[in-house]
């Protein structure tokens, strides 16, 4: 599976856990850290609930970066997103529909 297929199966999921403003972003040939992002907001922290080998994060809870390699995924409050603005950090990236 690519990055772009497992950012979609992300997207699906946070979205069925109550996800906010959930964002893909397609970096192939603009990163070398990842392929894609997938950048959303929640209000709890429970609502990450993803066990993984490596995540980042879980003992503030503001931002949690869940780590698959080609794909990372960041998972911030409300007020952390719009701090780091990571979608205009990364503006040249196409978004995914």
């Amino acid at each position: 599976m690519d990055a772009l297929e497992a950012a979609k199966i992300a997207q699906a999921a946070l979205d069925d856990k109550l996800g906010q403003d959930i964002q893909v972003l397609n970096l192939k040939g603009l990163s070398n850290v990842a392929d894609c992002f997938v950048i959303a907001s929640g209000k709890n922290v429970i609502q990450a609930g993803v066990k993984m080998h490596h995540s980042e994060g879980y003992s503030t809870g503001t931002w949690i970066l869940l780590d698959f390699g080609n794909l990372l995924i960041h998972l911030f409050n409300e007020e952390q997103r719009e701090f780091y603005g990571l979608e205009h950090v990364w503006g040249d990236a196409k978004p995914v529909e």
